[in-house]
């Protein structure tokens, strides 16, 4: 399956404990015809954050980076999975890995409708 990520907006619908990110927290995502995906993310917990990474068919991967309310500056790295939910919207599953901290997780997205 394809998936095309450019111009969708999304929110986590399920967050890992070790996560920062909530159903505040807006991604708004951009992909090139090479397969590049970016996007910028805030809200909730999140001052500013972005991503960068590759989309091979229905995984996509990447690396983060993030400013939070408390004054931490954090990144990592991500492995997902794309699929399609019931109703047709993008649902991104995020498996984690900090390398500012000692912790890693799973976050679930989901596009968000348009109005």
């Amino acid at each position: 399956m394809v998936f095309d990520l450019n111009g969708v907006r999304m929110r986590v619908v399920k967050t890992a404990a070790a996560g920062v990110v909530n159903f505040e927290t807006i991604f708004q995502f951009e992909q090139d015809e090479s397969g590049v995906v970016s996007a910028s993310y805030s809200g909730g917990g999140v001052i500013k954050g972005f991503l960068v990474g590759k989309i091979d068919g229905n995984a996509l991967s990447f690396r983060y980076c993030q400013a939070d309310e408390r004054g931490r500056l954090d990144g990592g790295v991500s492995d997902c999975e794309l699929e399609r939910t019931s109703d047709g919207r993008i649902r991104l599953i995020e498996r984690f890995r900090w390398e500012s901290r000692d912790e890693v997780g799973e976050n679930i997205f989901e596009e968000i409708a348009a109005n």
